[in-house]
């Protein structure tokens, strides 16, 4: 039998207010949900139970700023996110089962490769660490990350913006309109992995018909054309009618047929905040078209209200976006600094507030450019005062750029400049390390 695999994870011991939309009763009324309707004992659907990730998992994908052991006792519920995503993705991709749903929170695509807190209510990215842990533990070697959620995934983007074996697609309500104020059809990947990025930003109002006309028509052919060997579904509910912080006007139904076409190997939850209204029918849909049964009668307690763009109206929109997404070039500014490696370098400027927190990180990202891999990539990133660097030798690395990696790592460690830490992550060989000048160097 094809199995089905499904994880809960409601974090009872985080949250971010007693009223705040991002707390533990996101979960419990689908848990409620789903016994109410039987649906686990459908002889399809196999339980897990969650796990733990390790700091190591993490600095696969990101660097935990300035130290990871200054946010350790803060990270435990985002640990497990992360960790139950890496379970099912495990079971999937050994056989176990053929596809499944990972319902956890906190969510995480908001948090991207630098990580000096929380930013939409995402302090780890639950999809990245888990991309990057199969990739280095099991060989796969092209995803595809599909993401529904009605924000832009800014976090997920930035992590494998330089990545030419992950693609990254997000479909997202406009964000002229709404937080983070990204995800437009210009950012289409760094210089190695130009095109791997696709942002279609929604205008207000989009709703089953627009979204399932997209798919169709956009993401499906993309998808086909790239050839992923795993898809994982970065499944956000906040497009749903009843959601309190968007504009958009999916239905639990509508939720469904995206699965259907998407035909995830997993889907892991991000947000959604109609807490009673959407969530434990929106979940109920997905799980029914994970598992190959009918999802149609699913139908949430309340009648939509907000007016619904018509598909006429949003085709030639869709069409005029696809026209501008493919006329965009890439424009890189080509500057390294003095005592970098031999090579091309392309600097790239990056800010990121994190909204929760109230603070400015500043970024200044350098890329070498390269027609073998995915390139070095070397960030300095700030906080106030606070200074640190990320050193990246990508999955498959040329020699060159493993070289060039080695030789950064090598002058930030005896480098006079005020650096509170310095990480490096080896993909090529799944090691990792933090250096500050107190402690010294530490491996993960």
């Amino acid at each position: 039998m094809k199995r089905t695999g499904l994880l809960f994870f409601p974090a009872f011991d985080w949250s971010l207010g007693d009223t705040h939309p991002e707390r533990e009763e996101r979960l419990l009324y689908t848990q409620e949900q789903l016994f109410e309707e039987g649906i686990l004992d459908l002889p399809q659907i196999k339980q897990f139970s969650p796990r733990v990730a390790t700091i190591k998992n993490v600095l696969g994908a990101q660097a935990i700023l300035p130290t990871p052991g200054e946010h350790t006792d803060n990270l435990d519920p985002h640990l497990i996110a992360a960790g139950s995503a890496i379970l099912l993705g495990e079971a999937q991709v050994k056989g176990e089962i053929k596809n499944g749903f990972v319902l956890v929170r906190p969510p995480g695509h908001h948090s991207g490769a630098t990580v000096w807190g929380n930013r939409g209510f995402c302090s780890l990215n639950n999809e990245a660490i888990l991309v990057n842990h199969l990739r280095a533990r099991f060989g796969v070697k092209r995803i595809a990350i599909v993401d529904t959620d009605v924000h832009h995934g800014d976090g997920t983007q930035d992590i494998f913006y330089h990545d030419p074996n992950v693609l990254f697609i997000s479909l997202h309500q406009d964000g002229r309109t709404l937080y983070p104020g990204s995800g437009f059809v210009h950012e289409k990947g760094g210089p190695n992995a130009w095109d791997q990025t696709l942002n279609i930003p929604l205008p207000p109002g989009t709703g089953d018909e627009g979204y399932h006309y997209v798919l169709e028509n956009w993401v499906l052919p993309r998808l086909q054309a790239f050839a992923p060997e795993l898809i994982i579904n970065s499944a956000g509910q906040d497009n749903h009618f009843t959601d309190p912080l968007a504009s958009m006007n999916l239905s639990a139904d509508g939720y469904g047929r995206i699965t259907e076409l998407l035909q995830p190997d997993l889907a892991v939850l991000e947000g959604g905040y109609s807490i009673e209204g959407a969530l434990p029918y929106v979940n109920l849909a997905i799980l029914l078209a994970l598992a190959g049964e009918d999802y149609h009668h699913v139908r949430e307690p309340q009648k939509q209200k907000r007016p619904t763009l018509a598909l006429d109206a949003l085709k030639p929109y869709i069409q005029e976006l696809k026209k501008q997404q493919q006329a965009v070039k890439p424009t890189f500014t080509v500057r390294k600094k003095s005592d970098f490696p031999d090579g091309k370098w392309i600097s790239i400027p990056h800010s990121v507030y994190y909204d929760t927190d109230g603070f400015q990180e500043s970024r200044q990202d350098y890329i070498r450019e390269c027609r073998n891999c995915a390139g070095t990539v070397y960030i300095e990133t700030r906080r106030y005062t606070q200074k640190s660097i990320l050193v990246r030798i990508p999955f498959q690395a040329c020699s060159s750029c493993e070289q060039a990696g080695y030789d950064l790592w090598e002058q930030l460690q005896h480098s006079k400049d005020d650096i509170k830490s310095g990480f490096l992550q080896n993909q090529l060989q799944d090691r990792y390390y933090v250096w500050n000048r107190k402690e010294g160097l530490r491996e993960f």
